[in-house]
């Protein structure tokens, strides 16, 4: 089964399904300054993925680097869907067209037991970790966030407007 994306002024405003036999004909499918290009629901990052979550053996099914989405861009130069841009200090990822953040996400996200959180702060320009809360601190405290201050090497409290965004 096959996706396509109807793209106009490089904007993608609507994806649909389609049939594999239309592949081939997406010039045929352009009229009154649509375009339609075809992509795939599995590629992400110009990456085909299988049903297991691993890259696919075949990765002549990966179409135009990301699967496409309402208010994607498509860049016909690299002929590829390209997400919005999160925050004003990511850079575009020429590899993945993907953004990605101008400091690495910390390398312990996800682990631990809760496990770790961060959030961007564009005001920081950095990731900020968001300690587990009692979910009942009845302290009526908004929660604690904290950023990474590289020149001290240590976590540093946010201030609650600051953490914000």
């Amino acid at each position: 089964m096959a996706h396509f994306a109807r793209i106009k002024n490089g904007i993608v405003d609507f994806v649909t399904v389609g049939r594999d036999d239309d592949e081939n004909r997406e010039d045929e499918l352009a009229h009154d300054g649509w375009i339609y290009r075809r992509t795939s629901y599995n590629t992400r990052g110009g990456v085909h993925y299988g049903p297991d979550g691993q890259p696919s053996a075949d990765q002549s099914k990966a179409f135009r680097k990301n699967y496409a989405g309402i208010g994607y861009m498509y860049d016909a130069i690299r002929n590829a869907f390209i997400p919005p841009k999160p925050y004003n200090s990511w850079v575009l990822d020429e590899q993945t067209c993907l953004w990605k953040a101008p400091v690495d996400m910390p390398e312990d996200a996800g682990t631990g037991e809760p496990p770790k959180r961060y959030q961007w702060s564009e005001i920081h320009t950095n990731w900020q970790h968001i300690p587990p809360q009692p979910e009942d601190a009845g302290t009526g405290e908004p929660p604690k966030v904290y950023t990474w201050n590289e020149t001290e090497g240590q976590w540093e409290a946010v201030v609650a407007e600051e953490a914000e965004e």
